[in-house]
């Protein structure tokens, strides 16, 4: 049977690949801390290398920039709503305009049939004089010729 000495000690069959067992784990822990310490020194370096004074500087540029930015969207909201508030003017001034020529329509639309009705009226008197008058002659030759058929009218 194998045998393997260790500090010391001699260890035979499973003692053997428990110490076995025990130095890998011990070999594989060891690595990982080393594995974790570069980890940690790479990272502590590119930390140590990183320059702040650009980031913050970088910082203030993009701060002034979204200032600027917000500034110009307040100048593009303010200028909106005077564009709005004078189109509603307009708009309020073209209705107001509107409702000024309905009403002088109306009223000229109204003076006209007046006119209108006058005017057939007065066609309507003249023509019933005319008709009467003519009447009135015709009558009084009708009659004329009644009187006196021999007569030469």
């Amino acid at each position: 049977m194998a045998e393997m000495e260790f500090g010391g000690v001699t260890f035979k069959g499973g003692k053997m690949m428990v110490l076995v067992t025990a130095l890998s784990t011990l070999g594989g822990a060891t690595w990982g801390v080393f594995e974790f310490y570069k980890d940690y020194m790479d990272m502590k370096e590119v930390i140590q290398n990183i320059d702040t004074d650009a980031i913050a500087a970088r910082n203030d540029v993009i701060e002034t920039k979204l200032d600027e930015a917000i500034d110009y969207s307040r100048s593009i909201k303010n200028d909106l709503r005077d564009d709005f508030n004078r189109m509603e003017k307009n708009v309020d001034r073209i209705e107001d305009s509107n409702r000024d020529m309905e009403d002088k329509v109306k009223d000229m639309i109204d003076k006209a049939s007046e006119r209108f009705d006058v005017k057939r009226e007065s066609l309507q008197t003249d023509t019933t004089i005319k008709i009467n008058s003519l009447e009135d002659r015709l009558n009084t030759k009708i009659q004329l010729v009644l009187d006196n058929p021999l007569a030469d009218n």
